[in-house]
């Protein structure tokens, strides 16, 4: 996804249109889990460990682990 395409659901995500708003923020959530999802095979990949990924996320090595450990 682009930066501009990015940029127009962050705003939409504002809109006074609730129905509007809520389409926006589900859209993000997607691209989002999609950009974490690459990002922590890549991290995996270069050798970083279940627990520096949990710290960088906010969340336990656990819960890191259980969501990507099998992919």
């Amino acid at each position: 996804m682009s930066i501009d395409a990015l940029r127009t659901l962050t705003g939409d995500a504002g809109a006074d249109d609730p129905y509007t708003a809520l389409k926006a923020i589900a859209e993000l959530r997607r691209e989002l889990d999609r950009v974490e999802t690459v990002t922590v095979r890549r991290a995996r990949n270069a050798g970083m460990s279940w627990q520096l990924i949990a710290l960088a996320l906010g969340v336990t090595r656990q819960a890191v682990h259980k969501k990507y450990g099998r992919r």
